[in-house]
């Protein structure tokens, strides 16, 4: 039976350093914990795919990632390639400089191109704002209409890959906020995603209060761990 955290959680394998080895041990955790989705690098989605093929668990990876920069129809060719191989969800990034600039007729429209692959393939899209790169929660609520209005299932907070200069100078990486889950909750009708730094029970279940519905970790072991009191979520080798 399914832990309460792990029917929320994405598991990522994102961290460029991560095999197949590395993959295939993942595939096995999913599999036991039974978490909604396990996300992987785009190269790794036919093998994901072949290794949960008769498991509830579904094959997620990331467009546009983790920039989001790339054209509108290499995302949308992207996309086409990894329903092929087999994903089932899609978190691409938005162009994090066209929102920047207010070009949200872009923004919007790069979406829609990605969520009308996906629906050919049954697929669902979710949309990595990377809030902590935004500069208002303005720029926050229009990329919650853009999503909206393109079709997408879910906003999400971060690719876990983002880093700021903190103010002591030296670089920090954002992530998932409380108060960008609460906005975004208020300001999309679906889902909302949670991801970058949830490593605690505590993160976790803050979130999900707050309504996040999905969790991105690669931290999910932990997080199950210690919800059965069997330990304490320690720190992952990534950021997500």
């Amino acid at each position: 039976m399914s832990d309460l955290i792990a029917q929320y959680v994405d598991h990522a394998v994102l961290h460029p350093t991560q095999t197949e080895a590395d993959l295939e041990a993942a595939c096995t955790l999913c599999n036991k914990l039974d978490v909604a989705s396990i996300c992987v690098k785009p190269s790794m989605v036919s093998r994901a795919a072949e290794l949960l093929a008769k498991s509830s668990v579904k094959v997620s990876t990331v467009i546009g990632f983790p920039h989001g920069g790339t054209s509108t129809a290499a995302k949308a060719a992207e996309a086409e390639q990894a329903c092929q191989d087999g994903a089932m969800e899609l978190d691409m990034v938005v162009n994090i400089g066209r929102s920047l600039a207010g070009d949200y007729a872009y923004v919007e429209e790069d979406i829609r191109q990605v969520v009308a692959v996906a629906t050919e393939h049954d697929a669902i899209v979710k949309v990595i704002f990377e809030t902590g790169l935004l500069q208002t929660d303005e720029q926050k609520i229009e990329l919650c209409g853009c999503a909206e209005r393109a079709g997408a299932a879910f906003v999400k907070t971060s690719t876990g890959f983002g880093f700021v200069k903190g103010a002591d100078g030296a670089l920090q990486s954002t992530g998932a906020t409380r108060e960008d889950i609460a906005l975004m909750r208020k300001h999309f009708s679906r889902g909302v995603k949670a991801s970058g730094g949830i490593r605690s029970l505590a993160d976790a279940l803050g979130f999900i209060e707050l309504g996040a519905s999905r969790l991105g970790t690669s931290s999910t072991e932990a997080l199950v761990l210690e919800e059965q009191g069997s330990g304490t979520a320690a720190e992952s080798n990534t950021n997500y």
